[in-house]
């Protein structure tokens, strides 16, 4: 809800979750937070089993819609941005790429897309497959 919060509005925000860690989802299907079962590649990242009530809040007033993506995609998007850009992402920071690059998103013709990306909680060598 931070990212949503700043625009309020001023610009379309699409939220993005792994299948396995489907924590806002979930409770925009249900109308409030709701305890989830978290699994694979992201939960490190977006790992929490609840929704906070303020990050509800806000995402319900700022989200335009919550999309779910595939560890497989996830792990499909760290290897292209490595292999066309080299930047290495962690499976969190790639969900919305992933949605992209998957198709699970598609722009509308002649729409401006913003991503943000993070790569911080990561190996490197899970997509360069160098081994430290």
């Amino acid at each position: 809800g931070g990212i949503a919060s700043w625009y309020q509005g001023r610009t379309r925000v699409i939220a993005v979750e792994s299948t396995g860690t489907p924590t806002l989802y979930t409770a925009w299907e249900k109308g409030e937070p709701a305890e989830v079962q978290v699994s694979g590649l992201a939960a490190d990242a977006l790992g929490a089993r609840r929704v906070g009530d303020l990050g509800f809040a806000a995402a319900q007033a700022y989200v335009d819609h919550c999309l779910l993506v595939s560890d497989e995609q996830i792990g499909a998007a760290q290897q292209q941005m490595w292999e066309q850009f080299r930047l290495v992402l962690e499976p969190g920071g790639a969900t919305a790429i992933a949605a992209l690059t998957s198709g699970v998103y598609e722009p509308a013709d002649g729409e401006t897309v913003g991503v943000l990306l993070c790569g911080g909680n990561t190996d490197p060598s899970t997509v360069t497959g160098n081994s430290p």
